[in-house]
């Protein structure tokens, strides 16, 4: 069996998928190829409002109308309620001492919540990827994708300008010929082994493991006595993504609508071996008793598939880009699931894959055009790689680690909402990396943020981030009066409407158009 393609796809993911997609409805032919078959279960599960976002800019340039209801809680629910997903709300943080119960300070000092949306209608999802892969990969057959799954790829040769792909499926051999290859199949995927490319570390970076499952009996933490509070919290906490920090590491825990919730961890080098996660179970249960609090929550749950451990978690491919081919940023690289970076750091290089499709394919997708591609995955890579590094180091001082937190929040917020103004030129990269003001003073704070420091000098760094954000703070971050806990609230930006250089009709009628609420971060 052969087959002659513009575009072959290796991977089909929702990044795969998608990228398919989108070259069908430029008028290419492709070849999406995947080495296993859907349903199936992977690690990256919780969208941010930037990514939908995102997301939506491309089903709308790209005339793709039945992606856009996944971009919402509310129209996921009308437009796809067999699909599952969890509803997000924003992102709970608690600060833990491993070994050591935990208590709720009337300073909510070991919290931090950050909301992501004004209500559910308009709020986030977590994906269960099961569901939402196996949609998208549908969704490209139907738009005319050719799709090979359980398909094993044998050989990779260059011929003239194009490629040749030679493998097996169901004990028949398979040759497809194609001018372009797009990997999306992972940290260290095809074209990463194929063609032999090294692996570069993430500067100042820890190595860390990841273990995760999904279980069910997973009980809600509003349900516990460390759940309460005395006030009312800008969303349910467990409608969100809940982030548990403790020195070296941290837990996350979302929950599906279909009974089901993913958990897992991501630890450094040094904890994960104290733990041995690496025996998988065993290791898990060994981490919740250190944490009094989940080992409560998880009490009666179940996993309901084999624990997944990840030796190696972080990675940075050598090279990313070459003579008609390129990685997405998914393939190219991958720092933490702390944050949820991954997806905007995907649907970023997706955007600007499909742009030299549309503007380039007849010119021969010259060659600096895909090292500008390249450099620019890179430098979003290494943005997400400083902030989270600098997390990892700060996971034993709360106070730090959240106003850490609050650089990525301003970040994305902003880019957010000059992305909804119409004026994405105002914060164009991820997290205003190359921003000449912001990115600049994010990287030096950062830098402090992995150096020793006494407490007066841990104090004076706080201090600091706080000021750095303030010129674009849309959200009331770093109120000492909020306490930590930071609703969505339209007064907020409408009050910062010069900060992103709009007027404060622009910002309410922007507003109005989200459904009265905007959905940050």
């Amino acid at each position: 069996m052969t087959g002659k393609y513009d575009i072959a796809v290796i991977g089909s993911g929702f990044s795969g998928s998608l990228m398919a997609m989108i070259c069908k409805k430029l008028g290419r032919s492709v070849v999406l190829i995947d080495k296993g078959k859907h349903p199936r279960i992977v690690i990256g599960e919780s969208s941010t409002p930037l990514t939908n976002l995102l997301l939506e800019e491309l089903a709308v340039r790209y005339d793709l109308p039945a992606l856009k209801p996944l971009t919402k809680w509310g129209s996921w629910q009308l437009t796809y309620p067999e699909v599952a997903c969890g509803l997000k709300r924003g992102f709970t943080f608690y600060h833990h001492d491993l070994d050591r119960p935990i208590t709720s300070a009337p300073d909510r000092g070991r919290q931090l919540l950050v909301a992501a949306s004004p209500n559910d209608r308009i709020a986030d999802t977590h994906w269960y990827r099961a569901d939402f892969d196996h949609v998208l990969v549908r969704q490209a057959e139907d738009l005319g994708v050719d799709y090979f799954d359980e398909t094993h790829l044998t050989n990779l040769s260059q011929e003239g300008s194009g490629h040749n792909l030679e493998g097996v499926r169901a004990g028949r051999e398979l040759c497809f010929s194609a001018r372009f290859l797009v990997d999306s199949s992972g940290p260290r995927g095809y074209l990463h082994r194929m063609l032999g490319i090294g692996e570069i570390d993430l500067p100042n970076f820890p190595a860390t493991q990841a273990l995760y499952s999904h279980f069910s009996g997973v009980e809600k933490l509003d349900s516990l006595p460390y759940g309460t509070n005395v006030d009312e919290p800008p969303y349910a906490i467990d409608d969100a993504a809940v982030h548990h920090v403790f020195d070296g590491g941290w837990v996350w825990v979302l929950r599906f609508n279909n009974g089901l919730t993913s958990a897992g961890v991501a630890a450094t080098g040094d904890v994960a071996s104290e733990i041995n996660l690496a025996e998988g179970e065993a290791g898990w249960q060994r981490l919740l008793r250190k944490l009094p609090v989940l080992q409560e929550q998880f009490k009666a749950a179940t996993p309901m598939q084999a624990f997944t451990h990840t030796p190696r978690l972080s990675f940075r491919s050598a090279q990313s880009s070459g003579r008609n081919w390129a990685m997405l940023p998914s393939a190219a690289g991958f720092v933490d699931p702390l944050l949820s970076t991954g997806f905007p750091l995907t649907l970023l290089g997706i955007a600007r894959l499909a742009t030299l499709f549309e503007t380039d394919w007849d010119s021969g997708l010259r060659p600096e055009l895909l090292n500008d591609y390249a450099e620019q995955t890179e430098a979003d890579l290494l943005s997400a790689a400083r902030l989270i590094a600098a997390l990892y180091a700060n996971m034993n001082d709360f106070p730090v680690f959240s106003a850490l937190s609050l650089l990525y929040f301003t970040a994305v917020s902003y880019s957010e909402t000059a992305r909804r103004l119409g004026k994405p030129q105002l914060a164009d990269s991820f997290l205003m990396h190359d921003h000449p003001v912001f990115g600049v003073t994010m990287c030096a704070l950062l830098s402090r943020a992995q150096e020793p420091r006494s407490m007066q000098e841990s104090e004076q760094l706080i201090a600091d981030i706080r000021s750095a954000i303030e010129p674009w703070n849309l959200a009331g971050f770093a109120d000492p009066q909020r306490k930590n806990w930071y609703p969505v609230n339209s007064e907020d930006l409408i009050r910062a409407a010069s900060k992103i250089e709009s007027s404060c009709e622009e910002v309410a009628s922007m507003l109005k158009k989200c459904g009265v609420g905007l959905a940050f971060h």
